[in-house]
């Protein structure tokens, strides 16, 4: 397994894709219960009194909804491998904070230099929570150093989510 993995790394970019493929299928196969791959704590939006049951209606409001960032960002293609290892620790350590209720790394089928984070919080305080963690600070040092093109972020509120 070690052995394939290092002659994938020696390819180019455009082999990356396959290597990615392989590395995820392997740790999903091999680890299922790692951090990385660790199903995302179920949790409801819905009080009791928000339940509605068969011929009975409720015009309670959520009570609380998630705090969610759409970060589409493109990367210089002179720095992608500095970038893949610097998102995977912020993903696998903001999966592991308090709060963070997703955290997925997504990349363009048509730019292999341009990704989106699809993240989600229970609040603001997670958020905050989130941009006070040293894996947090390796994204924005190296947003400051140049290693992207573009970043725009986008803020929503969840209000129909999977568990």
């Amino acid at each position: 397994k070690t052995r394939v993995i290092n002659q994938l790394k020696k390819r180019n970019w455009k082999d990356m894709k396959i290597f990615s493929f392989i590395v995820i299928t392997i740790s999903a196969i091999l680890l299922p219960k790692t951090a990385a791959f660790a199903p995302i704590n179920s949790v409801s939006f819905l009080s009791n009194s928000q339940v509605t049951t068969m011929g009975s209606t409720s015009s309670s409001k959520l009570t609380a909804k998630p705090f969610c960032i759409v970060v589409e960002a493109e990367i210089k293609e002179d720095r992608m491998d500095e970038f893949i290892d610097l998102i995977e620790k912020d993903a696998v350590g903001s999966r592991a904070e308090p709060g963070c209720l997703r955290f997925d790394v997504l990349q363009s089928q048509d730019n292999p230099n341009k990704f989106f984070f699809y993240e989600a919080y229970e609040d603001l305080k997670a958020v905050q929570f989130h941009k006070e963690q040293p894996h947090f600070a390796l994204w924005t040092k190296f947003k400051e150093s140049g290693g992207v093109v573009s970043s725009v972020s986008h803020k929503a509120d969840g209000i129909m989510m999977t568990d």
